[in-house]
């Protein structure tokens, strides 16, 4: 059984399981349905309520789409930072923190690193499975964006060969990412360090040429120049010798190489980069690690904290559900006087039951299905602001796993709408005519 099951595609897998959360509705509505029609007795139910129905439909929109929002927001998060890593195959950086330069390279957060020194980079550039290996150099900033020292050949596979103007052919010209805060034909000083405490670089000063596309992650917001132009502006040599005065990009010289942070580090071959992180793996000179392998570190973190999430959002849906059947208690008594007439006409007791128990199961399949797209909307207005506030393009949708949450809320509130209208029958008709 288990073989047939996993051989399902996940779609069908999915589909089966929704159905079997809805199993309970579609079996009590069949047991307390079967041979009567109280479809125009419940409809005049609902308009003759309709107000109070809607406040309680709201309510349970509400507390379903917060859930189902929250849920989904964390997937849309985890599949936007793992975007973010996807162009980022190997980092070889000075030792120290994986989860600090995995930061720092991927997204741009201002830190405090050692260098690399030129030797280091050489035997990186110069070895023979590498393809690019292109030098980072962070540190300066020009408003929000933070502007980053690299070579031509990073920021032609940072835009997979797309871009917008030109590539620059000086050192004071800079490509600037979709959502930088220059355009091109802008020109600009940069300053030292980041936020309130940085401080311009008195007369350097670049001028934009050409426009990344928008790639959703944070070095949409960054401004890259020749690392040359990085070294110089801090007074130091520019990387090539003095015969080679005025080369911008790699072949660097080792002896003239100022350092730099971290070396982006790509190679055709899958098998080349765990080779290449093998080799310089090195604890007293270098460190190489996969952005992606970080990242899944982080995401087993995210994975406790979806978790408690998860277990809050179900301790929620529990007080919910029970706040759902309080409320049915309240409901039902609005029209006691209604089904005390019916019993009084001699209806059956499972006749009204039925209605008791259908009018119930209206107002909660109203509300969750309007909590569906409840929680869409809070997924996107979260994701937006998430990106806002990042730079990493967050595109929550509801998937499988929202809506089984919403299936299960719906098939137990359901099954706890039998209490009322078992109550229903339990009180007297004398008493509910006189209501």
């Amino acid at each position: 059984m288990s073989d047939l099951w996993a051989g399902l595609p996940v779609l069908a897998q999915d589909v089966l399981v929704t159905l079997a959360l809805l199993a309970p509705v579609a079996l009590c509505a069949l047991l307390l349905l079967r041979g009567f029609a109280p479809l125009p007795l419940i409809r005049a139910v609902l308009w003759r309520f309709r107000w109070a129905n809607l406040m309680f439909v709201l309510l349970i929109a509400v507390s379903v789409g917060m859930g189902i929002g929250v849920i989904a927001q964390e997937r849309g998060l985890r599949r936007g930072m793992a975007m973010a890593a996807d162009k980022f195959d190997l980092v070889i950086s000075a030792p120290g923190s994986e989860m600090t330069m995995m930061l720092a390279t991927v997204f741009l957060q201002p830190s405090d690193v050692p260098l690399l020194d030129g030797a280091t980079y050489d035997e990186i550039a110069r070895h023979e499975t590498v393809d690019i290996a292109a030098p980072l150099a962070f540190g300066d900033s020009y408003g929000d964006s933070p502007v980053v020292g690299t070579t031509a050949e990073f920021v032609t596979y940072l835009g997979d060969g797309a871009l917008e103007g030109r590539m620059w052919q000086a050192p004071g010209e800079a490509i600037a990412g979709a959502a930088a805060a220059a355009d091109i034909g802008d020109s600009f000083t940069p300053s030292h360090g980041s936020g309130a405490s940085a401080e311009a670089h008195e007369g350097a000063s670049y001028t934009v040429v050409g426009r990344l596309p928008r790639s959703g992650t944070p070095w949409d917001r960054a401004i890259l120049v020749p690392v040359e132009a990085v070294w110089q502006i801090h007074g130091l040599a520019d990387g090539h010798a003095p015969e080679r005065a005025g080369q911008l990009g790699p072949p660097f010289d080792p002896d003239y190489f100022p350092g730099t942070p971290a070396v982006l580090v790509h190679a055709d071959a899958l098998w080349a980069n765990y080779a290449l992180k093998s080799e310089f793996t090195r604890d007293a000179e270098t460190m190489a690690f996969f952005p992606g392998t970080v990242l899944s570190q982080l995401y087993r973190v995210m994975g406790d904290v979806r978790q408690v999430m998860s277990l809050m959002t179900v301790v929620t849906q529990i007080l919910v559900a029970a706040s759902v059947l309080l409320g049915l208690f309240i409901l039902t008594r609005l029209f006691r006087r209604q089904t005390a007439m019916l019993r009084a006409l001699g209806a059956p007791a499972r006749f009204v039951m039925a209605v008791v128990w259908s009018y119930g199961a209206a107002l909660l399949a109203a509300g969750t299905v309007l909590g569906l797209g409840a929680g869409l909307a809070a997924a996107a207005i979260l994701s937006r602001i998430v990106t806002l506030r990042t730079d990493v393009l967050v595109e929550a949708a509801i998937g499988w796993s929202e809506i089984h949450l919403a299936a299960g809320f719906l098939a137990a509130t359901c099954l706890l709408s039998l209490l009322p209208a078992l109550v229903v029958l339990r009180q007297p008709v004398a008493e509910g005519l006189r209501a």
